[in-house]
């Protein structure tokens, strides 16, 4: 087969299939070009459904969901199963650059309004599968940027579903160290932090010896904790302006982007819903990420719950955990598709499940 150039192939691994990937650079208007990647195994490639974009959170890059420290990550599975998988670094996340020296300073309003669409439309055209919407994956704040934008294009969206991983709407449930943390929106943003994956270098060994110090977010028990210097690198340093806006959304508990309530705006968006959870969440309780089920106005939605007694999952296992590929990327796959046998049979009945993975 010969490929167009530009594109890049994964190195041989485990059980991961052979991708081709390319990279694409986009100028989003506002003095940054946004860097995005489609991964596709063309002998596996499904024709007939719609591209899959993954939208990652506060502090953090789309390192991760390419990479799996002891086995297939969830664009591979993804990718194996037939979809045409894309990473989105928006503003300030990973290889997305500024186009000119300046403050890298935003908030929701710049990440959902202008990113996200942005991104989707160069998803739309560069796709290989001629395309009329997308399903968008929010990996923890990464699903309250898409519930920003649905809240604002309710009708028009072009998004044919979503995938919330331990994303947020609504803080009905807070852990007390992360209340404290953002006790005060004005000192919260009030100081550039630089460096934060230089101290997680330093964090994560200290938390193999003494596991419940990062037990808010991950479980070391159940991750390869010797692939740390990988690890590391979906990490970012985060912007002063969107803590601030965090701490705000933590005291009220509804977030409110550019004058809108994001909550009340949901009530029109009848975009299917697929909750990703951990039991033992502690940066985005449960509570917190079911929330958006109390406001979604879709008949089509799921919850599946990662996690029990003997071994507990926080919010990092959901990505990275041993066993990670068969409670939380296989349930994925196996929503996308099911989107397009509902299409095919007339998706106009309610569809409201739980599953335990």
């Amino acid at each position: 087969m010969v490929r167009p150039p530009g594109l890049h192939h994964l190195p041989p691994a485990r059980d991961v299939p052979p991708m081709q990937i390319d990279v694409f650079r986009l100028n989003n208007g506002q003095g940054w070009d946004l860097q995005l990647k489609r991964f596709v195994d063309p002998e596996r490639l499904v024709e007939g459904r719609r591209p899959v974009m993954m939208i990652p959170g506060y502090c953090m890059n789309t390192f991760i969901l390419s990479y799996h420290p002891g086995g297939t990550s969830m664009v591979s599975h993804l990718v194996d199963e037939g979809f045409e998988v894309w990473t989105a670094n928006l503003r300030g996340q990973g290889d997305s650059k500024r186009r000119w020296p300046g403050v890298e300073d935003h908030g929701f309003k710049e990440l959902a309004l202008v990113d996200l669409p942005a991104v989707r439309d160069k998803a739309l055209t560069e796709s290989l599968l001629s395309p009329d919407a997308i399903d968008l994956v929010g990996c923890s704040l990464g699903a309250t940027v898409i519930y920003a934008y649905l809240g604002h294009h309710p009708d028009d969206h072009q998004v044919g579903s979503v995938i919330s991983i331990g994303g947020p709407l609504r803080w009905n449930q807070s852990h007390p160290l992360v209340r404290l943390v953002l006790s005060s929106p004005r000192l919260a943003g009030a100081l550039p932090v630089r460096g934060t994956r230089h101290m997680a270098k330093l964090a994560l060994p200290v938390a193999k010896r003494f596991p419940k110090l990062l037990q808010l977010y991950l479980n070391s028990e159940i991750i390869d904790m010797s692939a740390a210097d990988e690890l590391i690198k979906t990490i970012d340093d985060p912007s002063r302006r969107l803590t601030r806006q965090i701490a705000h959304w933590l005291k009220a508990r509804d977030l409110v982007v550019d004058g809108l309530n994001i909550s009340q705006a949901l009530y029109d968006v009848e975009v299917p819903v697929m909750c990703v959870l951990a039991n033992q969440d502690g940066i985005v309780p449960p509570q917190a990420a079911l929330s958006v089920l109390d406001h979604i106005g879709s008949r089509q939605t799921r919850v599946v719950r990662v996690g029990d007694q003997r071994y507990p999952h926080a919010h990092a296992d959901l990505f990275i955990s041993h066993g990670a590929k068969e409670s939380v990327f296989e349930p994925m796959a196996t929503w996308l598709a099911e989107r397009y046998e509902d299409a095919a049979g007339g998706a106009g009945t309610s569809c409201k499940e739980a599953v335990d993975a």
